[in-house]
């Protein structure tokens, strides 16, 4: 730990408070989450940025390729851009043809490889694809910002802010694919590479890339249309541009089928704010820059708008509860006790609703990179959970009892316990999420029912004798050694488990979503409903030439530009 702090076990928030479905659908990005962690990489290590190639023409479709040189090797982004018919425009996974493709090649491509890319990439699911790629992505433009940003930069002005605000990207991504999918290079390739470790940082690299892209191609094209009339985007304006992205369903079975990696995660995130609780006397210039940022985040909260009702009302009481937590701040009598920052957190948390509480958590942890830091770099997984056969079963029981109460608690036998079904469907090969009695599939249901299949473990063990190992009892009872196995796990790794029923009438995926966002760095959750929502990636990071700034790690809840050039 870079400061003699001493970690107060007792700061620890439990795993039953963490890891419910509430807390989880209120999750914020922190100064952990993989883009903040990925773009101090950056800068620490001096990685250079280079546009290899743009052929593209005056409405900006072609080919374009941008190059990420770090200190052992290099990562290209190969762009596709083609003019497609506005109706077949869709960010449903249904869609067949997009804007821009993109993959991340592993090097720098030769013509032979661009030229097979350029007859796969713009297939996407359809297409073949290498070890020699390392992911596989496709983005539709905002065509009302990608117009208005175009002309405007082609008669010499500068886009609209307000309008640039109110969308946040030139485009959006609707899916970005790693690790095996559809014959990229599988994660074991590049998993012992240092910039590769920490969960998703390649996937987060070709999306770092296609920000840089966009920004690019609407430059280009506006001196193709203005000539010497046009000019570029405003610093400003450029950095506070991001990535949008639209995600659905098929992220929330990831967090169940990795329990591991999830339990390191949250760890790391939660050991981060015991560490800074822990302080009984605040470091020099913390508490003066956590008070400038809850004034940030009341500016943040007034651009942050959406549709959906339940996060319109939720984002409503952050700004009022926003504006209480400031004037508790002003009164310094709160701030001068023993351990201040863990008198914050006990204030949110005795008086402010979890999203508030969980907003809290991001803004605590953020002054403190030097205590906290070091985390992100244990936010990855080597091993998978084994069975223990000579476990004895008095054991077992122990750990059920111990942390499944929350499933054990849950009547199974109630329809509305088990109104949901997870499955995938057979088309695009995607999770669904159907409702039993009304959609078709249930005899594909996918093995996610967490609690309830341990409920039904605890049911048995109820009837079996003590003595016994785990591993007779599994002999005899097979259909539980899935569920055994992911028992004996949680037990080293309490924050492994969502604490939840999956299968509940009133589950919203929602929740899974968010949270795992959240640990990306996304910001500006927009549902669209409780299965799928857009956000914006990147939102206020520096650019690849703002790297060298002093300033490039503090772009957490990014504000519209104040003033331009």
């Amino acid at each position: 730990m870079p400061f003699s702090a001493t970690l107060d076990e007792a700061m620890m928030r439990r795993p039953e408070q963490v890891m419910r479905l509430d807390r989880m659908g209120s999750s914020f990005p922190t100064r952990l989450s993989f883009m903040r962690a990925l773009i101090r990489r950056m800068s620490k290590e001096q990685w250079k940025f280079e546009k290899l190639r743009q052929d593209i023409d005056a409405n900006g479709f072609g080919v374009s390729v941008y190059a990420a040189h770090t200190p052992e090797r290099t990562y290209s982004l190969v762009a596709f851009t083609q003019d497609i018919p506005a109706d077949m425009r869709t960010d449903r996974v249904i869609a067949e043809v997009w804007d821009a493709t993109f993959n991340l090649f592993d090097g720098v491509p030769t013509q032979d490889d661009i030229d097979y890319l350029a007859k796969n990439t713009p297939k996407q699911e359809g297409g073949r694809f290498r070890p020699s790629e390392l992911s596989l992505a496709r983005a539709n433009k905002s065509l009302r910002l990608f117009e208005h940003i175009v002309s405007s930069l082609a008669e010499g002005k500068q886009p609209d802010v307000d309008l640039v605000a109110s969308v946040g990207y030139i485009m959006r991504t609707t899916a970005v694919y790693g690790s095996g999918k559809f014959g990229c290079a599988d994660r074991a390739k590049i998993a012992e590479r240092e910039e590769c470790k920490v969960s998703f940082h390649m996937e987060l690299l070709a999306v770092y890339l296609i920000r840089w892209f966009t920004i690019d191609l609407v430059e280009t094209i506006a001196k193709q249309r203005g000539g010497d009339k046009a000019v570029t985007i405003d610093p400003h304006i450029r950095q506070f541009i991001g990535v949008g992205n639209a995600t659905g369903l098929g992220m929330a079975p990831f967090l169940l089928k990795h329990p591991v990696l999830i339990h390191n995660w949250v760890t790391a995130k939660e050991t981060a704010l015991a560490r800074v609780r822990s302080l009984e006397t605040p470091i020099q210039g913390s508490l003066e820059a956590f008070i400038e940022s809850v004034n940030q985040v009341a500016q943040h909260l007034k651009e942050w708008r959406v549709a959906d009702e339940v996060q319109s009302a939720r984002i409503e009481q952050l700004e009022v509860e926003v504006e209480r937590l400031s004037h508790w701040c002003d009164d310094e009598t709160n701030l001068t006790k023993p351990y201040p920052w863990n008198g914050i957190y006990q204030f949110a948390e005795d008086n402010f609703s979890l999203e508030c509480q969980e907003m809290m958590v991001s803004l605590i942890i953020e002054p403190h990179g030097a205590l906290v830091d070091d985390l992100a770099d244990t936010m990855f997984a080597t091993t998978v959970p084994q069975f223990e056969a000579s476990m004895p079963l008095a054991r077992l029981k122990a750990i059920v009892k111990d942390y499944y109460a929350w499933a054990t608690s849950i009547d199974f036998s109630l329809s509305e316990s088990q109104y949901h079904f997870w499955y995938y469907s057979e088309d695009k090969l995607e999770p669904r999420f159907g409702s039993k009695g009304i959609d078709d599939g249930v005899d594909q249901e996918m093995p996610l029912a967490i609690g309830r299949d341990a409920d039904d473990l605890n049911e048995q063990l109820k009837t079996a004798s003590d003595d016994v190992t785990v591993g007779e009892f599994a002999l005899q009872y097979p259909q539980f050694r899935h569920i055994i196995r992911r028992i004996q796990n949680t037990a080293r790794r309490p924050y492994a488990e969502v604490q939840d029923n999956l299968l509940g009438e009133t589950m919203r995926p929602l929740d899974l979503l968010r949270f795992k966002l959240a640990f990306f760095g996304a910001s500006k959750f927009d549902p669209k409903s409780d299965l799928w929502t857009r956000i914006s990636m990147y939102q206020g990071a520096p650019m690849p030439d703002q790297l060298s700034d002093a300033n490039h790690d503090d772009w957490a809840f990014p504000i519209r530009p104040k003033t331009t050039a």
